[in-house]
Order: structure tokens, then sequence, then C-alpha cells
């Protein structure tokens, strides 16, 4: 199987060493080579990683024709420099039978090139919110990996581990797959379906180890970030009062319910902010807010700046330094 890497300027870098090292480990432990991969660029120029290191890739995007996988890496900004010639050679390749895939924000340049319509695609929690505005018809999922036939999506680097270690288990069974997990130390190798550790915000836990009147709470919160529903309509689907919702968040996050809800909308506002382009009041709207300076005002609590004040820096670091903002 040879498997090929598509890096875009700012690629998180240890999404490829997270890819390989298994893969690697894996041919050395079945004594042949099993695996094959290569680092591709859209025309085969260095591209700097969001750590500021430079990777020479193997071929072009035009050359990857042998290739069985093709994962993109990339920051939610990545676009190919010429889109069209680009986009329809990915389309080409699926054509042809490659299995498309990407890691982390890789993603955003993979739906834009159209390959993600009529899938599942696993979303890193951090870039959620950006990617469902961006795509709103594109089908999304909070899991760590999804296979969805020939689509392969990993939400970030461990995940990328586990979805190698899914593919050595395909090729050479679960005993190999096993010793390299432990080669690794990688304690617990996970499969499809299981759900992405996202935090529990301002505390020091993890939203799936609150507690599940909590935990509802906070489910409910994140499906209704545009149109927000009252703590005492939720207190009721729940089935239990208003004060009993409070005191179990008090315990579980030191926050009262409504400034919980109003930290999920501000994280997504934040990355509504710094990875797209709509409006301060576009982006206003979409997490609940009339206009744009109530916003700003909450904004600036939580994160010490108004939203303008953010993409400003944003822009900025863009322009002095000529590449996207780091991704995870």
């Amino acid at each position: 199987m040879t498997l090929g890497f598509l890096l875009f300027p700012g690629f998180p870098m240890a999404c490829v060493t997270s890819a390989i090292e298994p893969l690697r480990a894996a041919n050395e432990i079945a004594g042949k080579e099993v695996f094959r991969w290569k680092l591709v660029s859209e025309n085969g120029d260095n591209v700097v990683a969001s750590a500021n290191v430079v990777f020479q890739p193997d071929c072009s995007l035009e050359e990857a024709s042998d290739v069985d996988v093709l994962f993109l890496l990339s920051s939610p900004q990545g676009k190919f420099d010429d889109a069209k010639s680009s986009s329809g050679k990915l389309r080409h390749l699926a054509r042809h039978g490659v299995t498309m895939g990407a890691v982390s924000g890789g993603v955003f340049p993979l739906a834009r090139s159209g390959l993600l319509e009529g899938h599942t695609c696993s979303i890193h929690w951090c870039y959620k919110a950006a990617f469902q505005m961006e795509f709103p018809s594109l089908e999304t999922s909070d899991d760590v990996i999804v296979l969805d036939r020939r689509r392969y999506t990993a939400s970030g680097a461990a995940a990328m581990f586990d979805l190698s270690l899914n593919l050595i288990e395909q090729e050479l069974g679960d005993t190999v797959m096993t010793e390299v997990a432990c080669w690794f130390q990688h304690p617990l190798v996970r499969a499809e379906g299981v759900r992405q550790k996202i935090p529990a915000f301002k505390t020091d836990s993890t939203a799936d180890s609150l507690p599940p009147q909590v935990a509802k709470a906070v489910d409910i919160f994140a499906d209704n970030l545009e149109h927000p529903v009252s703590i005492r309509d939720i207190a009721s689907e729940i089935g239990v009062s208003p004060r009993q919702l409070e005191r179990s968040f008090k315990a579980a996050t030191g926050q009262s319910p409504a400034l919980y809800y109003r930290t999920l909308r501000m994280n997504a506002a934040r990355q509504l902010v710094m990875y797209s382009r709509d409006s301060i009041t576009s982006i206003a709207n979409s997490v609940g807010y009339a206009t744009s300076s109530t916003l700003s005002q909450h904004y600036k609590d939580n994160f010490g700046m108004t939203p303008q004040e953010e993409r400003r820096k944003v822009n900025l670091f863009r322009v002095q330094d000529n590449r996207p903002i780091p991704s995870a």
C-alpha cells in the first residue's frame, strides 16, 4: 500500500509523523515492505509546517498517480495555488480508485475540492463551527476517525496514529497492529465510533466526564448556538428544575449554566473570526447575537480583545510571516 501525504503551508507537522511512524514500525515487525509513503506538494516545492520546519516533498501532485491513499494535511485556510487544476487532479485520482483522506484542517481543502459530498467526515472540535458555516450541507462527526467508503478522515495527530493502526490491522492483522501500538506505548487503540475528547471549558475535565444532567445540557447548548434557548427550557427538557441544573453546573464546572453556554458561543465565534472571512455581524448572528456590539463585549470579556482586534492580529500574522494561522 502506497500512501501519499499532500502538504499545504502551515500543516500540522505531528500529523505526518503520527501517520508514518506506525507504518514504518509495521514494516520492521513484518520483515517486509508492506507500506510505502511519499510526501507531496501541489507544485513539488518545499512546504513550511506550522512549527516553521521545512519539508521537502518527494513529488508534485501531478506526479502522485501511483498512490493508493492520499491524505491532505493543512490548516483550515489551506487552498491550492491553482484551485481549478489541482482540485481536478484530486477528482481524477478519486475517479481512478484512489482513497482520499484528510487529517485535522485538511478536511477544508478536501471539502473545497468537492470530494466530501455525500460522505461523513471527522472534524476536530476546534474547527467544527467554522467548517459547518462554510460547508453547511456536509455531514460531520465528532468521532476521532471516520472511514466512509473511500474517504478517510482523522480529527488530529493522535487520531491519525489510530487510523494508521487501522490500516496496519487491515493489511497485517491485529497481532502486528497491537505490537506496533505497544512499541509506541499507545495504550488505547481507538477504532471507529470513538468520540473526541472535548474540554469542558474553564474546567480541568473533559466534556465526557461531566455528570449526566450537565453533559445533556452541554449537548443541547452545542446544538443551539445560533438560536439560544432559555436555561428554564433546557432544564425542563432534561427533567430537572432550573435550580437543580444550576447547582449541578456549579458543582461540576464552577460556572452557572448561562455562563457556560456563553463560553461555548464565544468559542464558536472565535473559530469564525480566525478561520473564516465572514463579517463580524454575520458571526454575531450565527452564535445568537442580534448585534455585533454585544458580541464584541462578551468576546472581550472572554479573550481580552474584541473580534475586530483579534482578526486584525490574525491578518497581521499572515501578512508579516506569509503563512496561515497554525493548525491543531
